[in-house]
């Protein structure tokens, strides 16, 4: 016997999670909280394939480099998630979701540059950043102080990790 009739009945239960927030703001912000953990996804699984296929000379430090990247972004998924529930929303479910609504690009080329890795890495950073800034600003609209807070520490993490892809990547002094 099947379990369908039990996941169906699972799929209609209403969340119904408390906040005081007004539920225009609940469907603004989670939905960009969801966007944002698509990116963060979609960004962590780009830096873990550019680890993974680094190579030459800089091998070991850019591959370092990379792994602590990823891992920083990876610690921002369960928070972004949880956030987006708490205030009374939903998020992703699948990495279908992700794929459909992430803004970072893919790279499935077999090759890329380490000097390509680390320029791409470093736009789609600041990219985030932006993004992050935009939420920023319609947590404000909203008075949403908790996410504003969680994302002016998301920000200057990518701003860093921006700033140590610049670094590593240029091949003189200015």
């Amino acid at each position: 016997m099947s379990d369908r009739p039990a996941v169906t009945s699972r799929r209609t239960a209403n969340l119904a999670t408390p906040t005081d927030l007004p539920a225009e703001a609940t469907r603004d912000l989670s939905m960009a909280l969801t966007l944002l953990l698509a990116d963060v996804f979609a960004l962590y699984l780009k830096t873990k394939n550019f680890h993974w296929h680094m190579s030459g000379p800089h091998f070991r430090d850019y591959h370092l480099l990379l792994d602590e990247q990823a891992a920083q972004l990876f610690v921002m998924v369960d928070t972004i998630a949880e956030r987006a529930r708490r205030i009374g929303g939903t998020t992703l479910r699948s990495v279908g979701h992700i794929a459909r609504l992430q803004r970072v690009l893919d790279n499935d080329a077999d090759y890329v540059t380490p000097s390509d890795m680390l320029a791409e890495l470093r736009e789609d950073n600041s990219v985030m950043a932006r993004h992050m800034r935009d939420l920023h600003d319609l947590c404000d609209e909203h008075r949403d102080i908790a996410t504003a807070s969680l994302l002016e520490t998301w920000i200057d993490e990518a701003e860093n990790r921006t700033w140590y892809l610049f670094e590593t990547a240029r091949t003189r002094a200015v």
